[in-house]
């Protein structure tokens, strides 16, 4: 499953998050845990906030990764699918309301 995390950091917490978001290894910033797979990461650095898609089957592995960020910032997840996963779901909900 694939879940959307936004995020956007106070100003009051902002350069504390850069110092330490800078000072991480590439390698560093691209562990997300045991069973959980970085998709993409994509930052609105003059909003203060961003977008990050991962993907695993361990909510509790998506959660420990949230869990690591959520003190420094407000975060929002959700399961999302891609343009294939989502045909069939549309599917339905259209045969769904087709009496409506």
């Amino acid at each position: 499953m694939k879940f959307m995390v936004t995020w956007e950091i106070e100003q009051d917490k902002w350069l504390p998050i850069l110092k330490t978001w800078t000072g991480m290894t590439p390698k560093q910033r691209a562990d997300v845990g045991s069973g959980v797979r970085l998709v993409g990461r994509w930052h609105d650095v003059a909003a203060r906030r961003g977008v990050l898609i991962l993907e695993s089957s361990d909510l509790a592995g998506v959660q420990r990764y949230i869990g690591k960020w959520n003190p420094y910032m407000d975060i929002e997840v959700a399961p999302v699918f891609d343009d294939e996963e989502s045909v069939p779901v549309c599917q339905a909900i259209v045969e769904d309301n087709k009496s409506a």
